[in-house]
């Protein structure tokens, strides 16, 4: 048998099981080169850019590499899959923070640094009272995730909220946030 054949009628459990038992990259590697078609298209449809979605598998299969969880995985597809999910948010909350940093940063230029200054602050301040309007659950998850940049992993593990609870108390925090701070701007306009 030449070498791809012998790989070929293993199964995904037998080259993870073949891999966990040797500890070769070898196998690991077979078994990820499977994949890589379908890791592309996810990360295609979520990055919509080739170069970036080519960027994103390699770093997906990096992950794999050096820290592939040491407890069964039963379905290694689907749990590569939700791996790559994961990274291609990750890396479009990324993108989108800093673009938001970015807006932010050129809404109404100040003319000197003062100035600059002085609108920097009352931003702050006015996301400090918005936050400090939100419920507890999501205060905590919107502090840890965005100030702190944790992962919903790790906030589940700092709060003990399940990662369902984390991932809702964010959406939700996000979404009343914005609701605050728009209230905020509208309230302050009218003062004008």
């Amino acid at each position: 048998m030449t070498g791809d054949n012998r790989y070929s009628k293993l199964s995904d459990e037998e080259l993870l099981h073949t891999f966990r038992k040797t500890g070769d990259n070898l196998w690991l590697g077979q078994l990820l080169q499977r994949y890589t078609t379908l890791l592309l298209g996810v990360a295609m449809k979520y990055l919509k850019d080739r170069d970036s979605a080519e960027d994103a598998v390699q770093q997906v299969f990096l992950k794999v590499l050096t820290h592939i969880p040491k407890e069964e995985i039963n379905n290694f597809k689907g749990w590569l899959y939700i791996l790559m999910r994961n990274h291609c948010l990750q890396l479009l909350r990324d993108k989108t923070y800093n673009t938001d940093t970015e807006v932010l940063n050129g809404i109404a230029a100040p003319v000197n640094e003062h100035e600059a200054l002085k609108a920097h602050e009352y931003t702050l301040q006015q996301m400090e009272e918005g936050i400090e309007l939100l419920h507890e659950e999501q205060r905590v998850t919107i502090t840890l995730f965005y100030l702190h940049k944790k992962s919903y992993e790790q906030i589940t593990a700092e709060t003990g909220y399940s990662f369902m609870q984390v991932k809702s108390f964010i959406q939700n925090g996000k979404r009343n946030l914005k609701m605050i701070l728009l209230k905020k701007l509208s309230e302050s306009d009218h003062e004008r």
